[in-house]
């Protein structure tokens, strides 16, 4: 969908996809500043001011751009603006050319998409917004976006990992431990890799403080779980990430109707 340009925005922010290989390279210089700058991740790519990887060139990105300039960033400018949040999308028939997704690396997506072969499938990966822009509307745009791309191309099933900080899931316990209580379905349950998995259910359930479990979670898991997902069997340690990951599977036909009214129904 490289012609596609303005899928959304905002009174000060707008979002749009990438358009041109330069504009990729500002997502990437994104991705650079957020995991390796400010959370230590080891990115990856020659270029050692950039994270990129095979999947780039085959994935659509999104762009949360902000019409100020901020001088400490002037590498993250494009035409119409500052690039301020990034998304990436990896449809299933590129994913189909590059060997599967890229969440295969965690989790045994392949038999989940085997067990579908008439759904259309959608990575979303690689999410993050810059320091000083992070807040509900930022977070908001990236899920107009993805819900207008999920629209226009009608895909039936998004997946992908989202993070937690940090490769110690017990800091993350409680929120961990709610994770695993969620009903996850049986035709969507998917395994960690063998040898990956950690056990996300480290508290008994009659002592979680699920208004505290809620509270600490990363934005983009509440706005994932508000919408009716489901999640691995496991978490995932991400050493080079620095992070604690979980895999995402959200049905389009699971998504709760009330936010819809918000975004457009999946025909509109």
């Amino acid at each position: 969908m490289k012609h596609e340009r303005h899928i959304g925005g905002s009174q000060h922010l707008k979002i749009r996809l990438a358009q041109n290989p330069s504009e990729v390279r500002v997502a990437q210089r994104l991705r650079f500043e957020v995991f390796a700058r400010e959370l230590g991740a080891e990115v990856q790519g020659h270029d050692m001011s950039l994270d990129a990887d095979a999947y780039d060139e085959a994935c659509d990105h999104l762009l949360v751009i902000a019409p100020e300039r901020d001088a400490r960033f002037e590498s993250l400018m494009v035409e119409d603006g500052q690039v301020v949040g990034t998304y990436r999308l990896l449809p299933q028939s590129a994913a189909n050319r590059l060997g599967g997704f890229y969440s295969q690396n965690e989790y045994d997506v392949a038999s989940l998409v085997k067990r579908h072969p008439h759904l259309s499938f959608l990575e979303l990966g690689r999410s993050c917004v810059l320091a000083e822009h992070r807040g509900t509307s930022v977070v908001e745009l990236l899920w107009q976006g993805i819900w207008n791309y999920v629209r226009s191309h009608r895909f039936d099933v998004m997946l992908g990992c989202a993070s937690f900080e940090g490769t110690d899931p017990k800091r993350h316990a409680e929120a961990l431990s709610f994770l695993s209580q969620v009903p996850k379905g049986n035709d969507w349950r998917v395994e960690a890799q063998a040898g990956r998995g950690v056990p996300m259910a480290m508290i008994p359930p009659d002592q979680i403080n699920i208004k505290r479990a809620i509270a600490s979670l990363p934005p983009l898991i509440k706005g994932y779980l508000r919408l009716g997902c489901h999640f691995g069997e496991a978490c995932v340690v991400d050493e080079k990430f620095n992070t604690t990951d979980v895999l995402v599977v959200l049905p389009v036909s699971a998504i709760n109707p009330r936010y819809f009214a918000r975004f457009g129904a999946p025909g509109a």
